[in-house]
């Protein structure tokens, strides 16, 4: 386990073009956190650290945003606005989590039982207006 904190966004998406250093074909990225705790910013910073650039943002209407032109592709779910069960299933998400690519999920927890036992969790929490911490379990 392991705690990032970030003092600004920029720090946040330098956390996450850290983590793009590390990451291979196959990762799974599960964020969990309150709105606004920077779950996209680290996102856009692990995209950026790929060699992608592209422009995120949040696929909280889309469920999913696929990034493309860097190292490895990025599949980029958002879990907020799923209703229930049924709807992951239907998502097909095996083929993201074991294929080419890096799957990132923000709001994993609403449906962990969805998420393979290899990802990685990744905990957000807003520590004061400027202030997060990330934290790896």
């Amino acid at each position: 386990m392991a705690t990032f904190i970030s003092n600004s966004p920029v720090d946040t998406e330098a956390i996450g073009r850290r983590f793009a250093e590390h990451i291979h074909a196959g990762s799974v990225l599960a964020l969990k956190g309150d709105l606004g705790s920077g779950k996209t910013l680290f996102v856009k910073g692990l995209v950026a650290g790929l060699g992608s650039s592209v422009n995120v943002t949040s696929p909280t209407f889309t469920i999913l945003h696929e990034y493309r032109g860097g190292r490895l592709p990025v599949y980029h779910f958002d879990f907020f606005r799923v209703e229930d069960r049924l709807s992951v299933a239907r998502l097909g998400l095996d083929d993201y989590f074991y294929g080419d690519g890096v799957s990132v999920i923000e709001w994993a927890d609403r449906f962990p039982e969805f998420i393979p036992e290899q990802a990685q969790w990744l905990l957000f929490e807003i520590k004061s207006e400027a202030q997060r911490a990330i934290t790896t379990q």
